[in-house]
């Protein structure tokens, strides 16, 4: 695996320096957010995870997350932040960051974290490639008539338009609620099917992601996620629902 990391703290980034390397890792180290964009943009494909720093000088964490999301959305962000506000985190995480780890944070946390996402990334490839070799392959993986969803291709189609610019996590997500219609998954069951570990109570990641998914899905259609109040969210593209 070949890692990006974005910290202006050098003293981080040596500590994690041994923690990648006993873990036998490739890890490009920028120290500021002019640099990690330029390092990025030299191959774009060639990084397996980001973990990006909030506060950065040049450009701060979140130009930096925007700039990288522009080039590609697959490639999966971790954020680093120092800071407590919550409204921080949550924009991260609307412009396209995975996850995210507050400081102080210990190196084996941030080590499960970057595990969880590859494992997550290299799942979605094994399905792409077993669909691939299936005789017969659908277009479509999902298709409900007004809702179509292809895996392969990583698109998505509400009423014949398609739904842009979805992140890997807003992808996985819409896909994890798609494939069961109508059933309501909790906040907990999300978490541990499309991120693969538990928040330990922390579920303001799940609410972000949907916010911004439903943002996405109304500039194709009418809105087919819907929130099951104090239990969670389902996917409805019934005619005849409505959000809650």
């Amino acid at each position: 695996m070949k890692i990006l990391m974005v910290e202006d703290n050098k003293s981080v980034s040596e500590m994690m320096s041994m923690f990648f390397k006993k873990e036998g890792w490739e890890v490009v180290f920028s120290y500021d957010g002019i640099d990690a964009v330029e390092k990025f943009n030299e191959d774009p494909t060639s990084f397996d995870i980001i973990t990006l720093d909030l506060n950065l000088p040049g450009k701060d964490g979140m130009q930096v997350a925007q700039e990288i999301r522009d080039k590609s959305k697959t490639v999966p962000i971790i954020m680093l932040t120092a800071r407590d506000s919550e409204s921080d985190q949550v924009l991260g995480l609307e412009l396209g960051a995975d996850d995210y780890v507050t400081k102080p944070f210990s190196p084996i946390t941030l080590i499960a974290r970057i595990k969880a996402l590859h494992r997550r990334s290299q799942v979605s490839e094994e399905t792409v490639n077993e669909e691939e070799v299936k005789e017969g392959n659908p277009q479509f993986d999902i298709d409900t008539g007004r809702f179509k969803m292809n895996v392969k291709t990583r698109e998505a189609f509400l009423d014949g338009k398609p739904i842009e610019g979805l992140t890997p996590k807003e992808f996985d997500l819409l896909h994890t609620l798609a494939k069961n219609p109508k059933q309501v998954y909790s906040r907990e069951q999300l978490l541990q099917q499309v991120w693969d570990y538990e928040y330990f109570g922390d579920e303001r990641t799940v609410d972000a992601h949907i916010k911004k998914l439903r943002q996405k899905i109304e500039k194709s259609g009418p809105q087919i996620i819907q929130t099951v109040w104090g239990v969670g969210y389902k996917f409805d593209d019934s005619e005849n629902s409505s959000e809650k």
